[in-house]
């Protein structure tokens, strides 16, 4: 039987792989975008490929827009918006790293928040958090970002404890992508070098650190999302998901072996 899920940040990438993914499995898909124009653009291509869903504007930080989720009886929340931001936390503004955590962590939970008013009326439903294994083990000059995902991966390890208190049949679990091509690593690492200056410690250090990631994420990255989505789908279609979900599998097996040896 299928559920009604609702997929947060559906306009690129992983989420917007995922919403398709779920839709092609019989589900009533409500993908959501940060702005009206993604949203048609994934309308169209779900039309393209045959399948139905519904796309529209949901800016996660706007209230009046979280609060369109009073409209639908949502079976499972995918919270997969998120923005980039990286730099040296020894100078990095602090209004970017403000703006990362509003996003990313406070505007995910008060979204959160409006689905689960539903769920627990219902008694029913699963809320998925799309962390990071950029919250299991610190990246330098990734900081900005990999601090709201560690904050978001302990958010949901409560919440779930809570919700099991609470005895109303509402799930709660994570799903930490790896390094992913989707262009989002590239967008994040490049931030920093809008505002990297002469002034900046690191200035002088730019075009190797440049080179450095260049190198790191022609080894690391992974082409495609297929893993990453069928993660997605294996945790929004489970009845009981497990708290959480790794891939791809050999960056998930680094990531434990990095806190093993106390990296």
């Amino acid at each position: 039987m299928g559920k009604t899920i609702l997929i947060t940040g559906a306009g690129t990438g992983i989420g917007r792989d995922a919403a398709l993914a779920l839709a092609a499995r019989g589900h009533e898909v409500l993908a959501t975008t940060v702005d009206a124009a993604q949203a048609a653009a994934l309308q169209q291509l779900a039309a393209q490929r045959g399948l139905r869903l519904q796309s529209f504007k949901l800016d996660i930080t706007d209230a009046a827009d979280r609060a369109l989720l009073d409209a639908h009886a949502i079976d499972v929340l995918v919270n997969n918006a998120a923005l980039g931001e990286s730099g040296s936390l020894a100078e990095v503004d602090m209004d970017r790293v403000r703006r990362v955590f509003e996003v990313n962590l406070f505007a995910t939970l008060a979204l959160t928040q409006v689905a689960l008013r539903g769920m627990i009326d219902r008694q029913r439903g699963t809320v998925v958090f799309i962390s990071s294994i950029a919250g299991r083990v610190p990246f330098p000059f990734l900081m900005p970002y990999s601090m709201t995902k560690f904050a978001l991966s302990a958010a949901a390890a409560g919440l779930r404890a809570e919700m099991d208190q609470l005895g109303k049949g509402i799930s709660v679990c994570v799903v930490e992508p790896g390094a992913i091509h989707t262009g989002f690593n590239q967008s994040m690492a490049a931030s920093k070098y809008a505002w990297m200056g002469p002034d900046s410690y690191y200035y002088g250090q730019r075009e190797a650190m440049q080179a450095e990631e260049k190198r790191t994420f022609g080894f690391l990255e992974v082409k495609s999302t297929a893993s990453v989505v069928a993660k997605i789908v294996q945790a929004a279609e489970a009845k009981r998901p497990r708290l959480r979900y790794v891939a791809p599998w050999i960056q998930g097996l680094g990531v434990r072996l990095a806190r093993m040896l106390g990296v």
